[in-house]
């Protein structure tokens, strides 16, 4: 029996995976034992249900166990041990790139982030956070002292409203939840629709984040490569057909990594294989105050039937608000918010309030308006310069902040990822974008920081074959 404690050992759930996994490499629990029921363990062991569903569901996603449908969770056949004790090639590379995301996010001021995910702090509205803060310190309310309401501060839903109508989407307030940004609202999406086991379609390549998160959750992996106006049809059609995922994940416009739009053409193509095969499709629209022109979007066409949209302010007003939505059919929405509210209780009415006042008073748009013109430029600037440098453009995108790029005689560009690390350079290797973690050549640059001169040195040197 696992002995539990509540400190210092870590959490609960770290605790109990350790404690199975050693079981089962020992050989103390033999392939194909089932476990407790998750009440059982649960009662025995004096910890949450939502503990147990943790750890076994992470124990699943490890190899560790497997779930057979209303019979329990049982462990795997023997796990075979490599004939080498030197690790494998694959868990190498999963270590090397979990280290340089950590570095992307641990970067220091004297860092170039060439391939992130942001817009350096100096582009974004510092004063008018500020001036809508002070605005909102000013008003008297138990919104600094209580929870919000499980869908969200309701002025803002009522203002999100009118943004979809923007972009041709009826939506109504209540089929609005507000979220601590994209992050939480994908990951509320996959506890609803999924679970360990069932397999979801996803660009390749496409938003990392993701792909550990339902890694994490056990979902199998379906991928479709990305061509320069969308999906793979056809791969997308064959896997649909043999697998039968329940969702496919995507982003429409200013895609991540390679900054290219969905054609009306293949939008149509993915929403009736939706149709037709029975999958979800949810929309990440993070960047699209990034978009100077908009144009209509998967849940344009489908009116939130089958497509569930997903947004944030993060990559526009700021990273620290974590202040996000999802819109979808009414239903969803009931069961998103149960989730949300079983898992984080609620989102900060405080955050919410702050996000609302920026956007209704007239400041926001002018700032996009002059961020727009920046981002515009910038892009001109860096598919300029890399053309002379001689990089390949998979495409060259017509808004947002990222470019899909190569260097011709680069296979793997985690390796040259590696030494521009080391000289202060953070650039995003293809292999962490590609949902299995296969090698690749292409890389993904941040227009906003690739016009410094010391980026494009240095690509330079690379481009010649020796970065120092």
């Amino acid at each position: 029996m696992l002995s539990l404690t509540l400190s210092p050992d870590g959490p609960l759930a770290d605790q109990i995976v350790t404690g199975i996994k050693r079981q089962i490499d020992d050989r103390l629990l033999r392939p194909g034992t089932r476990l407790p029921s998750i009440r059982s363990f649960a009662g025995s062991h004096k910890v949450s249900r939502f503990t147990v569903v943790e750890a076994y569901d992470r124990l699943v996603a490890m190899g560790y166990l497997h779930s057979r449908r209303g019979a329990g969770f049982y462990t795997a056949a023997a796990r075979t041990e490599p004939s080498q004790p030197a690790p494998s090639r694959d868990h190498k590379r999963n270590e090397e790139l979990v280290w340089l995301i950590r570095r992307l996010l641990e970067a220091g001021e004297d860092t170039i982030l060439a391939g992130g995910p942001w817009l350096p702090n100096t582009w974004l509205d510092e004063a008018g956070i500020r001036q809508s803060l002070n605005l909102l310190a000013r008003k008297n309310g138990a919104y600094l002292l209580e929870y919000g309401n499980p869908f969200g501060y309701l002025p803002l839903r009522e203002h999100l409203v009118l943004l979809l109508a923007e972009l041709g989407i009826a939506a109504q307030p209540g089929q609005i939840l507000l979220t601590h940004g994209t992050s939480q609202g994908l990951e509320l999406v996959i506890r609803y629709l999924l679970k360990p086991g069932d397999t979801a379609l996803v660009d390749d390549p496409g938003y990392y984040n993701m792909f550990g998160n339902l890694r994490l959750q056990g979902v199998q992996m379906l991928a479709v490569p990305r061509n320069p106006d969308g999906p793979d049809i056809a791969t997308l059609e064959n896997l649909a057909a043999e697998h039968r995922p329940k969702v496919y994940f995507t982003q429409s416009v200013m895609q991540n990594p390679t900054g290219t739009d969905m054609s009306p053409h293949v939008s149509f193509k993915v929403l009736q294989a939706a149709e037709r095969h029975g999958f979800f499709v949810v929309e990440d629209d993070i960047f699209s105050d990034l978009q100077v022109k908009a144009t209509p979007r998967l849940a344009t066409l489908d009116q939130l039937s089958r497509v569930i949209y997903a947004r944030s302010f993060s990559k526009t007003l700021s990273g620290s608000l974590r202040v996000g939505f999802i819109a979808c059919a009414q239903h969803i929405a009931n069961e998103l918010a149960d989730i949300k509210m079983l898992t984080n209780i609620t989102t900060s009415q405080f955050t919410e309030r702050l996000v609302y006042l920026m956007l209704v008073d007239g400041h926001y748009r002018k700032y996009l308006a002059r961020l727009h013109e920046r981002l515009n430029a910038a892009r001109v600037n860096v598919v300029r310069a890399f053309e002379e440098i001689g990089l390949e453009l998979f495409a060259e995108p017509s808004a947002g902040m990222f470019i899909w790029a190569r260097l011709p005689h680069v296979e793997d560009a985690l390796s040259l990822a590696e030494t521009a690390a080391r000289d202060g350079i953070m650039l995003a290797p293809g292999a962490v974008f590609r949902p299995h973690l296969e090698r690749s050549p292409w890389m993904r640059f941040n227009v906003a920081v690739c016009d410094d001169p010391r980026v494009q040195r240095w690509l330079q040197r690379a481009a010649a074959g020796a970065p120092k």
